[in-house]
């Protein structure tokens, strides 16, 4: 999500003129070194995510209600990278906004719809895995394709209302003179809030469906350790091996979604927290230090397919049917991703 550092003073601003670019002391060396950086987070996000959506939407053994939540959220990190990094990537190392006043809308409108889905889907796969884990008598009778579509349905469709008229109707920066002067003066394009919409966006899409998962992620670990307990209380003899994988897998892939979840926290909460109470310093955080954070934050769908390759094996088998070839013979998508279970 793009943020934006208002200068207190704009009295220098006319010397460059309307429009301009405002000076930047990064050297050759320093711009080159941040643009290898952010283009190998770029090809990480992309290739990585890719791989995700081309895996759950090819192999027939990884159609389930928890994994088409997966590949729709791959899909939010596949766009960011693809539509939003590069031209990000530009503006942070630059200082400067080249794509016109009309692209920089869509641009802001997109990116923060894009962090806003992604928080949706985090608490639509929260709330898939608590009834897989602590439901599981119910969960094939809730969690049903239909109610898969309407959540795929809302995930997409709240933050994109929110995002594309908030930003295209200017609410978030009414009242805020200096940044219209800013904008007037210099080339910039970022997301900047008042406090009321600052607070608004922090409260309503971060803070509340973020205390949301941190709690349903703690009841499954808790019930987690019940059923372990339980299991190794029982008899050897009254142990069934299939029930005891389908447990392991449930309670694993919540471990793995977990770990997920956090990474998100830890990458977004910062940028988060700089759109709730920057606004209320006088807009004097530091620009490099927003830039900071937007990527910190971008980093966060560099990190999912990562997490996915390191404790997914149908990730891993599936990455190595699509570098072989395997993937385009015939019959490639009934390929058997998971040779432990038999």
């Amino acid at each position: 999500m793009d943020l934006i550092y208002i200068p207190e003073d704009l009295s220098s601003c006319p010397k460059f003129g309307n429009k301009s670019c405002p000076p930047t002391n990064r050297s050759f060396r320093v711009r080159l070194i941040m643009y290898l950086l952010m283009t190998g987070a770029m090809v990480i996000t992309i290739f990585g995510n890719l791989v995700i959506i081309i895996s759950i939407s090819h192999f027939k053994q990884l159609h389930s209600p928890t994994n088409f939540l997966i590949l729709s959220m791959a899909t939010t990190d596949f766009l960011l990278g693809f539509v939003i990094m590069p031209y990000s990537m530009v503006r942070s190392v630059e200082s400067c906004w080249y794509f016109g006043d009309s692209f920089c809308k869509f641009h802001a409108s997109f990116d923060m719809m894009l962090s806003l889905t992604s928080i949706f889907h985090l608490c639509s796969i929260a709330i898939d895995r608590f009834y897989a884990v602590c439901d599981p008598l119910h969960y094939n009778t809730t969690m049903t394709v239909s109610m898969i579509k309407r959540l795929l349905f809302f995930c997409w469709a709240a933050p994109a209302l929110f995002s594309f008229g908030l930003v295209l109707s200017e609410a978030n920066v009414s009242g805020m003179q200096s940044y219209e002067i800013l904008i007037a003066c210099f080339n910039f394009c970022a997301l900047t809030f008042n406090k009321f919409w600052g607070t608004i966006l922090f409260t309503t899409c971060f803070f509340t469906p973020g205390s949301i998962m941190v709690g349903i992620y703690g009841k499954i670990f808790i019930v987690s350790r019940r059923h372990a307990r339980a299991l190794s209380n029982m008899p050897e003899n009254t142990k069934g091996a299939g029930r005891n994988l389908s447990k392991k897998k449930d309670r694993k892939a919540a471990k793995t979604l977990g770990i997920v979840m956090g990474v998100f926290l830890a990458c977004w909460l910062p940028c988060f927290l700089a759109v709730l109470i920057d606004p209320y310093l006088d807009y004097s955080t530091p620009i490099i230090v927003l830039d900071l954070l937007v990527w910190l934050g971008y980093f966060n769908s560099t990190c999912n397919p990562l997490i996915h390759g390191f404790f997914y094996p149908w990730f891993r088998k599936a990455l190595e049917h699509i570098v072989s070839g395997k993937i385009f013979r015939s019959n490639s998508d009934t390929a058997n991703l998971f040779p432990e279970a038999h």
